[in-house]
């Protein structure tokens, strides 16, 4: 096995550009595969033990992070009903405490969620992390409407594609809809192509979830077992996934960066590309798909930022050796970001995206996340794995500060899919 590698001289920790990601080659005439490096082992060791599905109208403005249409050239969005007015950036602001309209619904009421979102039914103590509500500096967020989210599915299909923060966002949105159709609903998982679907007879709509982790094909698409340590993708494979997605009417996507290792191939040749890079290479794919398969005078396509962790106590000020665990208020520096890798890739999906004329809708959700250390789902979740007595002694070294306790921080990003849905 050849190693060429591209990426630059180590850097500092926070830095994107220090971690490197192989390419594999199969010689010869093979496709490319790439290998996706996480920078902390932890990270994936929380994303591995996850199990798939256990399954008015204020006037808005912002300009999105990232553009990628001329309205005056393509003209009405698909399901626009209204235009946010100018200077207005709903992805800037505030969390203010909301007692009265907080949560959106109640963990009990919604028998969705998976095991590793109910924190009420795995003996989180307190309930101040549902009571947050994001408020734009300059705006406000029109109040969700389950009713014309549910009148503009009707004989429509919404879906959402990427890993298991797209799955909590998913999870979200069928939490925010069931409490209007609970007595007419359908939930199915279809595991030999990685679909669950949840689906209304009253409005004929249905609302799915596509596990596909990196978007190209992967040695992690299985969504109940995954490997841990070596998961790679496989350059110019999206087609794979992508021939489930066709027809969608609302496509949400997300995807993130993981573990390396080894593609189960023969002669192999090992190129490294830094973390942008391969990010780079990622979106490129998925831009080419939607230009080939989605239609925008018919289907609307967002696709959603990193989602933040929150593993290093050292980041927000605090001591080092701690995490989420045990955190129960908010980060009040306006200007935290955690770390620089969030910037750079943030920088390459605007790159990548202003190069298509197609429009897709970036939901920037990353930095006023991170100001919430205190929404993790942490040790209040079902573990899969038996704990040791050295665990169980040291909470801090299990608690899962990646995915998010619901309700929560992610009825927030729906909000802003919402939003942006209806007010572009």
């Amino acid at each position: 096995m050849k190693t060429l590698d591209l990426s630059s001289s180590a850097s500092s920790s926070s830095s994107s550009s220090s971690f490197s990601f192989p390419v594999l080659k199969k010689i010869p005439l093979s496709p490319y595969l790439l290998t996706l490096l996480a920078p902390l082992a932890l990270v994936a060791v929380l994303y591995g033990e996850e199990f798939f599905f256990n399954l008015g109208k204020p006037k808005l403005n912002t300009a999105p992070v990232v553009s990628t249409t001329d309205e005056k050239k393509t003209g009405k969005l698909p399901f626009a009903i209204g235009k946010t007015e100018d200077g207005c950036d709903i992805f800037s602001g505030r969390w203010v405490r909301d007692d009265l309209n907080r949560p959106l619904y109640e963990e009990s009421e919604c028998p969705y969620i998976r095991p590793q979102l109910t924190c009420q039914e795995h003996g989180r103590p307190d309930k101040d992390y549902q009571h947050w509500r994001w408020q734009p500096h300059r705006c406000s967020l029109p109040r969700f409407n389950a009713t014309l989210m549910l009148e503009t599915l009707r004989g429509k299909r919404m879906l959402f594609v990427g890993d298991s923060l797209n799955n909590g966002q998913y999870n979200s949105m069928v939490c925010l809809l069931h409490r209007l159709t609970p007595g007419h609903t359908k939930f199915i998982e279809t595991n030999n192509n990685s679909l669950a679907a949840y689906t209304t007879k009253e409005y004929n709509a249905t609302i799915e979830f596509y596990w596909a982790p990196f978007l190209l094909e992967s040695n992690s698409d299985n969504a109940v077992i995954h490997r841990i340590t070596d998961r790679i993708v496989r350059k110019g494979s999206i087609n794979k996934h992508g021939q489930h997605w066709k027809g969608a009417d609302i496509i949400v996507f997300n995807t993130y960066l993981w573990r390396k290792g080894s593609f189960d191939d023969e002669k192999k040749e090992i190129v490294r590309l830094t973390t942008e890079d391969a990010y780079r290479m990622a979106l490129k794919n998925l831009v080419r798909w939607i230009r080939k398969n989605m239609d925008p005078q018919k289907t609307r396509v967002f696709f959603t930022s990193m989602s933040p962790i929150h593993v290093t106590s050292i980041e927000w000020g605090s001591k080092a050796g701690g995490n989420c665990y045990n955190e129960t208020t908010l980060i009040e520096d306006p200007t935290y970001w955690g770390s620089d890798c969030k910037k750079s890739l943030m920088r390459v999906t605007e790159e990548v995206f202003s190069e298509t004329k197609f429009p897709i809708t970036f939901l920037n959700i990353t930095q006023l996340s991170s100001y919430r250390k205190d929404a993790h789902a942490s040790i209040y979740k079902k573990q899969w794995y038996p704990l040791t007595k050295e665990q169980l002694a040291n909470p801090v070294s299990y608690a899962d500060c990646i995915h998010w306790c619901l309700p929560g921080v992610q009825d927030t990003w729906n909000e802003l899919l919402f939003a942006k849905l209806f007010y572009p």
